[in-house]
């Protein structure tokens, strides 16, 4: 099938399931990555309060700052027609608190 002919059943509101091989099928931008970041105590410390306030964990807090901070900026979507948010995941390492985000 012609791409033109998906998207027109597509538009058209068809099923068009069955024409999608779904083991290929990959979201764009979603490689995981790890980033090792070292913070001071006292931001551990902050981000901690913060996320216990929230009732999330800390690594789910700084995903979602993260994603709205870089969402935001990179697409110039502050306000209206923001982009779906990318999951990132986090840890901490050790007695210094670093953190390593994947």
């Amino acid at each position: 099938m012609k791409a033109s002919e998906f998207d027109k059943r597509f538009d058209a509101g068809e099923d068009i399931g069955a024409e999608i091989d779904w083991g290929k099928a990959q979201r764009p931008n979603l490689e995981v990555r790890r980033v090792n970041v070292d913070f001071p105590a006292w931001v551990v410390d902050g981000l901690d309060r913060e996320s216990q306030r929230l009732g999330i964990t800390r690594q789910a807090l700084i995903k979602v700052w993260i994603a709205d901070k870089l969402g935001g900026a990179l697409m110039g979507t502050r306000k209206v027609g923001r982009q779906p948010r990318r999951a990132l995941s986090a840890t901490t390492c050790g007695k210094a608190g670093r953190l390593v985000l994947v």
